[in-house]
């Protein structure tokens, strides 16, 4: 079956997505989609593409696109790179800024896709482990290493690590590039890009798809010196010079324009997220504290696997991670009200029985 498969990804193991069911509908809360459509002016710049444009390649620079992100952030359009989903340009980041002979690090429990890079460009790597409440082990992220990536909040946690430890981490390590990959900071958490003028060393991945609704359309970008930028670009332009559509660019400029309708629908998510632990707490569950668009949780009587199968068979999708020291976790993403109480309800049902 591999007989033809290159020696790098021989043993690779790939990430695995969350479930797009297909065969029934679902309360789908199983992949951090936001629950609320994109604001409405980017359906309007979507329209206003015209059809003709279509047959001619997009702005491989993203430069409209690019000077609003700089522009909503404080930073200058050469510190900003724009990619096709956080997860390229995560990608991108890791080849450009990582080597191997020099270990990066990053904790035992987050983002799947870390390892699945390292092992897919040959790089050295080091998962620290959590805490036994899910913190970070800060100190064990101060220098000596290759380059750190930390994701804030953590995932599948939610927990957040304050902006003053992303501080020390990136004064340990001058020599090596931190990478803060951003993609729930919305929801609650303090953001590092404040400390990007500060540390040249610093690059802050960000994605357009959960708080700004846009997902389908696979929008990310990273914010850095220009001097990491221009890294990125040599990555990107050595292997796909035009990452972004036209629609894409056009959707995405109006989505980080439109802060009065971003403010009100990541509004809505953390209500919903705050009365939703709430509930769950009540039940007997144990929600960590998140700043995400989702929970993390957990409860005594009934495993995970237990919980997500019962979930799914009363129509609610949950991610479950068959993993050591979350196994008997599940992650629930953010929907709407009625979404969270019917999977609430559901909960509910599956403890009286």
């Amino acid at each position: 079956m591999k007989k033809y498969w290159s020696e790098r990804i021989q043993n690779l193991v790939p990430y695995t997505p969350g479930e797009q069911p297909k065969d029934r509908v679902f309360i789908k809360l199983n992949t951090n989609e936001n629950p609320y459509p994109p604001s409405p002016k980017v359906m309007q710049a979507i329209g206003a593409v015209e059809d003709s444009a279509l047959r001619l390649y997009p702005d491989p620079e993203a430069t409209a696109l690019r000077q609003a992100i700089a522009e909503y952030h404080g930073l200058k359009p050469e510190q900003v790179f724009c990619g096709n989903g956080s997860d390229e340009v995560l990608g991108l980041c890791f080849y450009a800024f990582f080597f191997p002979g020099k270990k990066v690090v990053f904790p035992d429990i987050t983002y799947s896709f870390y390892p699945v890079y390292t092992e897919l460009f040959g790089l050295d790597y080091e998962q620290i482990p959590l805490n036994e409440d899910f913190t970070l082990p800060v100190e064990k992220f101060l220098g000596g290493n290759g380059g750190a990536v930390i994701c804030n909040p953590n995932a599948p946690t939610g927990r957040t690590l304050p902006l003053s430890e992303i501080r020390r981490i990136l004064h340990a390590n001058p020599d090596a590039v931190v990478l803060v990959d951003e993609a729930y900071a919305d929801f609650g958490a303090q953001s590092a890009v404040e400390l990007i003028n500060e540390y040249p060393n610093l690059i802050v991945v960000c994605t357009m798809s959960k708080s700004r609704s846009l997902a389908g359309m696979r929008i990310g970008y990273a914010l850095g010196s220009a001097e990491l930028i221009a890294g990125v670009n040599c990555v990107k332009n050595s292997f796909n010079s035009y990452p972004l559509d036209r629609l894409a660019l056009a959707a995405g400029e109006a989505a980080i324009r439109d802060v009065e309708y971003f403010e009100r629908t990541r509004t809505m998510v953390m209500h919903t997220r705050e009365r939703t632990a709430q509930r769950l707490r009540a039940m007997g569950f144990f929600v960590h504290d998140s700043n995400a668009n989702f929970l993390f949780i957990t409860h005594p009587d009934k495993t995970g696997e237990q919980l997500q199968q019962g979930l799914r068979e009363r129509g609610v999708l949950v991610r479950w991670f068959n993993k050591p020291r979350i196994s008997q976790y599940l992650r629930v993403s953010i929907g709407t009200d009625a979404e969270m109480d019917a999977m609430c309800a559901a909960c509910e049902d599956i403890l009286k029985g």
